[in-house]
């Protein structure tokens, strides 16, 4: 055991992770978007811009939860590892967290994105770098308790850590699910305001942004 993490916690929790992947990254394609002007057709459809991203965001997860995921999951005991919660609890937990975890994760891809958006970041540059950062700050890569020199105890209190990280933790029971459920809630409710409010402030660059 390390750091509270055992062997088949460790290889469930990476096993979870890999078969949620895209729900667990949240990635609408809303910056390119911006970047090749396709977004100027979205603002005439009777439909809110984030839902329109959010709803086209799904139907591919569905798709690779069907095709992809379940039979990794049921692949899973072949190769020693297990696919089952710790407790049919924490499985129903998992679900909500999972639930909270999308919120979270829609809210931090609109706010990055209009960051990204109103500094007019190269989509490319953009994604390489959130990528690479999101993936260690959220526990989707390495669950953050093995991360070196205790830093995951330091990122375990950001809202990147409440897009990934949480959910696996309930769903291994290594984590206090109440807590990381609440956790989630509040991030949840501080960063869809401030995308809101950060959209709104840059409007008139983000018409221009692309050319």
């Amino acid at each position: 055991m390390v750091s509270g993490m055992t062997l088949s916690a460790t290889l469930t929790y990476t096993l979870i992770s890999e078969a949620f992947s895209e729900l667990l990254t949240c990635r609408t394609g809303l910056d390119g978007a911006f970047w090749d002007g396709s977004i100027t057709m979205r603002f005439l459809r009777p439909m809110g811009l984030f839902s329109q991203f959010a709803a086209e965001m799904f139907g591919p997860v569905v798709v690779g939860l069907l095709l992809f995921s379940l039979p990794l999951l049921l692949l899973a005991p072949l190769m020693g590892v297990n696919p089952l919660p710790v407790s049919p609890l924490a499985g129903i937990l998992f679900v909500l967290s999972l639930i909270m975890a999308v919120t979270v994760g829609l809210a931090l891809e609109y706010l990055l994105s209009g960051i990204a958006i109103a500094l007019e970041m190269h989509p490319y540059t953009f994604n390489t770098v959130r990528s690479a950062v999101g993936a260690v700050l959220s526990g989707a890569f390495l669950p953050l308790a093995l991360l070196p020199w205790g830093l995951g105890n330091v990122f375990v209190w950001l809202p990147f850590a409440s897009q990934a990280s949480a959910p696996l933790r309930i769903y291994t029971g290594t984590g206090p699910a109440l807590s990381l459920l609440v956790g989630q809630g509040i991030w949840s409710l501080l960063l869809w305001p401030a995308a809101g409010w950060l959209w709104r402030r840059n409007r008139e660059k983000m018409v221009t942004y692309g050319g």
